[in-house]
């Protein structure tokens, strides 16, 4: 057999979270093991009704089957920038500051192609998301990690960047609310990161799939509106979870990616876009064009009818992560194990005992092994992840006791 010769780029590519657990999950059903998944961001809710009934009516209509090029896009792009306008207050030109995305990982992947030159630098949130050091993998480019402490509120120190990385640093990438850890960053600090960026010449990248999954806190709350949190309106918590071009409202030196994933429960559906500096759009236009033309175009159209439609499955998705984490908080707490309570986001990201604190890995491996909850280690989402573990709630809130209930009997 010919002795193929693969690209230096993959080397580091070949260890994934996601792809790691999804083998220990396997071992553990192979074993009998009845497995509660908590590894996996995957909304377990279903998308809105008038969502799956506008691409139903697609699929018959032929003018949907073919090819579908940028142009063919400006009805989804229009929705994107309106429902910015609505949300944030902010103008955004449909033609040259939007880009329609197979999701905001599409972006995160791609982008560092067309800023990174071999050897660039890109400062990224350690722990984070997967997909963002990936991207400056492909591009050939470098990382430096930008530790999250909890004393920080696990927020970048920007001062701690050391002044020979930053003299050939091109992006830097954030997210909040940020997963894994489900910290939220206030306006001041994104307009002190876009300040810098600014200052540094850098591209400002934030990747923003929990802008909805936000949760106001107890006191803000009526006790008669938490008791059918089905039907209550969601307190006003736009300010939990602001835009980047809320800081940068010239769209100086900032690109944001949403998807429908995590708002709409469209994640399998495979659909977001990109917002914001008019040349960074076009430059990441360049790249997806050499990669793919766009989704088909009933999927657009379930997009725009999110967007555009009844917002209310919103609310009710928002209602039923906040009732999930608190039954799961309460239920970590009643076995001592005393984890804070997060403002945003579908995870626990929780503080490991002091037994397992610097072996994430097989706590998560030995946890699906033993108990069948399976979970995702803080390691594999960085070097600074290392001694936490975080869980997803993507299952109803009793499922959720029944797994802390197995991580009890595991821990003791």
């Amino acid at each position: 057999m010919t002795n193929m010769q693969f690209a230096k780029r993959l080397q580091p590519l070949q260890s994934n979270v996601f792809a790691d657990m999804d083998r220990a999950k396997a071992i553990a059903l192979a074993a009998g093991r009845e497995v509660i998944d908590l590894s996996l961001g995957s909304s377990d809710l279903p998308a809105e009704a008038h969502v799956i009934e506008a691409i139903a009516q697609s699929l018959g209509d032929r003018s949907t089957h073919g090819y579908l090029l940028f142009n063919g896009t400006l009805g989804f792009r229009e929705a994107a920038a309106n429902w910015y306008e609505q949300k944030f207050g902010l103008k955004i030109d449909p033609q040259t500051e939007v880009l329609p995305l197979i999701g905001s990982q599409e972006g995160t992947a791609h982008l560092p192609l067309a800023i990174l030159n071999p050897g660039d630098f890109a400062l990224l949130l350690d722990p984070g998301y997967p997909s963002h050091a990936g991207g400056v993998y492909l591009a050939s480019g470098q990382i430096y990690p930008m530790p999250l402490r909890a004393e920080n509120d696990f927020l970048p120190v920007f001062a701690e960047i050391p002044t020979p990385v930053l003299a050939q640093s091109r992006m830097m990438v954030l997210s909040y609310p940020h997963n894994p850890t489900a910290a939220i960053a206030p306006i001041s600090f994104f307009q002190e990161a876009v300040a810098f960026c600014q200052q540094h010449n850098l591209v400002l990248v934030h990747d923003f799939p929990y802008v909805d999954l936000v949760f106001a806190d107890s006191g803000d709350w009526e006790l008669g509106n938490r008791k059918n949190l089905s039907q209550s309106p969601i307190p006003n918590t736009r300010s939990l979870a602001p835009s980047i071009l809320q800081a940068d409202p010239n769209k100086s030196v900032s690109i944001e990616f949403f998807t429908l994933s995590k708002s709409y429960n469209m994640g399998g559906f495979r659909i977001g876009y990109a917002i914001g500096n008019a040349q960074l759009i076009n430059a990441l236009r360049q790249v997806k064009a050499a990669v793919d033309f766009n989704q088909y175009r009933g999927i657009l159209n379930g997009a725009i009818a999110a967007l555009t439609g009844p917002q209310a499955g919103v609310k009710s998705a928002v209602a039923t992560f906040l009732q999930r984490r608190d039954a799961f908080i309460t239920a970590l707490h009643r076995i001592g194990w005393n984890v804070p309570t997060p403002q945003a986001t579908m995870y626990i990201w929780a503080k490991l005992p002091s037994h397992w604190s610097q072996n994430s890995i097989e706590f998560c491996t030995e946890l699906v092994k033993q108990t069948g909850v399976a979970a995702s280690p803080g390691a594999g989402f960085g070097k600074s992840g290392e001694g936490y573990v975080r869980f997803a709630l993507v299952h109803e809130p009793l499922l959720l006791e029944t797994a802390v209930e197995r991580i009890a009997q595991f821990l003791h």
